[in-house]
């Protein structure tokens, strides 16, 4: 258990915390979009400050050829372990606006919720281990362990800065475990653990035709639409039964022991969970397989985004010259990202229309990451668990993808434990996002647990 003193720091301090979680949140750090670079420096700067305040030391912003690393450490624990905490500071872009019941970066809280963009993905997750640290700091006047944090703001832009940085520094940063919290949990009482992760390719599917657009009238009928060509082409990426239909796309997808569609079964959601927390009452895909199994161990290709054409009021005679299409494809374990690129783009190749012309873009690039839940560390991260939230975590898999979890494990070699704090309605990357506050507080509490039990340990 807490000792008073831990208790009483959270308790008297929890409302400053909210205020600085708002103040944090109010930045638009949004790094896929341009015009907010200087946001996203703000925040960055605003974060490496914070990390100054609360007694952390060397804190420092790396500089990226995106936006910078906040790095951050305490190193005075000797013969203990070190625990990196990994965060990011940049977020979703808000659109669509317009369904947001309050401005997306004003947070407001209703009743036990804190809404924002950014609230669960992932700065209160984040901040959740930055509030523990400022605790241990202040009560105790040292860490149990050694703490690194690398807090990055590119992640929802393919966190190509950090990338390159671990792959220059990995072999420096001798952790012996990383804990990420930027996924989801069941319940408020069901603390859960991941144990694996789909890898991804971002693409951009950009269909060209004549020089210019085109008055309808004078030339339709005549020449190949781009846009029609390019819905073509994408109705073809799937199959009656919802198959992905790229030859030689299942090659190497993992074949699931019964054991572990047993465990999966009974320790995952169930197809009506899934379907409620979607806001829709009819599944699709390969029906062989749950809907669990579809989003976590299954491949997915999905248009996530279309253009082309006149998109204001009224109509407009025209037949465009050119039409694109974002794709995202996630991967099961043991898919090779390079070698399913190149399997979509050669089945694009062979069902181009010969009257126009198909580019592939690549902008982002993930490996699916498998841990081992068994890991002598992972004991740690039940205790604190056990003791944060009051009950033993679930361990399961994912269907998103973090870039960073397989650079840490490939360049690092560090065992990573993904330990969200949000709940599975709290409607990250869309709009009316939020953060159920009691968890903020558990998430604190279960992070200096895990620092405390991981400081039992000698190195």
């Amino acid at each position: 258990m807490l000792h008073s003193n831990i208790i009483g720091y959270l308790q008297t301090h929890s409302h400053r915390f909210l205020d600085e979680l708002k103040e944090f949140i109010r930045f638009p750090s949004i790094s896929a979009q341009p015009a907010h670079t200087a946001d996203v420096a703000r925040c960055a700067a605003w974060l490496a400050g914070h990390m100054r305040r609360i007694g952390m030391e060397n804190t420092s912003l790396i500089p990226t050829k995106g936006h910078p690393v906040v790095f951050s450490e305490w190193r005075r624990a000797s013969g203990r372990p070190t625990v990196l905490i990994y965060g990011h500071y940049d977020v979703q872009p808000p659109e669509p606006l317009d369904e947001w019941r309050t401005p997306p970066f004003e947070p407001v809280v209703r009743g036990d919720y804190l809404f924002a963009r950014g609230a669960t993905d992932d700065k209160g997750q984040m901040f959740a281990h930055v509030k523990a640290l400022e605790t241990l700091l202040a009560v105790d006047g040292r860490l149990p362990v050694n703490a690194v944090c690398l807090f990055e703001g590119e992640e929802e832009a393919g966190s190509t800065g950090i990338l390159r940085f671990l792959a220059e520094n990995g072999d420096k940063l001798h952790a012996d475990l990383a804990v990420i919290s930027d996924t989801l949990m069941p319940s408020p009482e069901r603390p859960t653990v991941i144990y694996s992760l789909r890898g991804s390719i971002g693409l951009e599917l950009e269909v060209t035709g004549q020089r210019h657009d085109l008055h309808s009238g004078q030339f339709g009928g005549m020449v190949r639409n781009p846009v029609q060509a390019l819905c073509e082409i994408i109705a073809r990426l799937h199959d009656a039964e919802g198959r992905i239909a790229v030859p030689g796309f299942y090659g190497r997808v993992k074949k699931l022991s019964d054991t572990e569609k047993r465990y999966m079964s009974e320790t995952g959601p169930s197809d009506a969970e899934l379907l409620e927390n979607a806001g829709t009452e009819a599944g699709w895909g390969d029906a062989r397989y749950t809907l669990y199994e579809r989003t976590t161990v299954r491949p997915a290709l999905t248009v996530t985004g279309i253009a082309g054409g006149y998109q204001g009021p009224g109509s407009k005679g025209e037949i465009p010259a050119r039409a694109s299409a974002k794709i995202d494809i996630r991967l099961a374990p043991r898919q090779e990202p390079l070698e399913i690129e190149c399997l979509f783009r050669l089945f694009i190749t062979r069902t181009t229309p010969p009257e126009v012309r198909a580019k592939v873009s690549r902008y982002s690039s993930v490996s699916p990451v498998e841990m081992n839940p068994s890991h002598p560390i992972y004991r740690a991260v039940v205790k604190a668990c056990l003791r944060g939230f009051g009950g033993k975590p679930l361990f399961r898999r994912s269907g998103g993808s973090i870039p960073v979890v397989t650079a840490l494990r490939e360049n690092c070699g560090i065992p990573v434990a993904l330990l969200g704090f949000g709940l599975a309605d709290a409607n990250m990357h869309g709009p009316n996002e939020s953060l159920y506050l009691p968890n903020f507080i558990r998430g604190m509490a279960t992070s200096i647990h895990l620092m405390r039990e991981l400081g039992r340990f000698t190195t």
